[in-house]
């Protein structure tokens, strides 16, 4: 397996790696009847943090592997992957620390990344 390949499993974890400061204060007998309107301060932006990874992981996954399917293991997939994987930590960084307009630009340096790796195979 690749490294990109890893990338699918770690990006595929960061909503939970981040969840938990949001879920101390979710009532844990009926976690989906909690609303996020109730969240205030760090569980809150952890939550949205969480749900933000639910958000970009399928087109991330999707890029990398329609990337291997036509282009095969690449060196250049691999780093743009591992760049991915490190601007989504920024990003869960920045969202957590209420760090605007630093969030914002890391989240569209994270979808360009992914539209990087999907457009690569058309280039080699």
């Amino acid at each position: 397996m690749t490294i990109a390949i890893w990338c699918i499993l770690i990006a595929a974890l960061l909503p939970y790696l981040v969840f938990g400061p949001a879920s101390a204060k979710l009532n844990i007998k009926l976690p989906r009847g909690s609303s996020a309107q109730q969240l205030e301060g760090l569980p809150a932006r952890a939550y949205g943090a969480h749900l933000n990874h639910f958000e970009t992981f399928p087109f991330f996954a999707a890029a990398v592997i329609v990337a291997h399917m036509l282009e095969g293991a690449s060196a250049t997939v691999n780093w743009l992957a591992v760049a991915y994987i490190v601007i989504r930590l920024f990003y869960t960084a920045m969202y957590l620390t209420d760090r605007q307009p630093l969030r914002s630009a890391s989240f569209f340096l994270g979808l360009l990344v992914a539209i990087a790796i999907f457009v690569t195979p058309a280039f080699h």
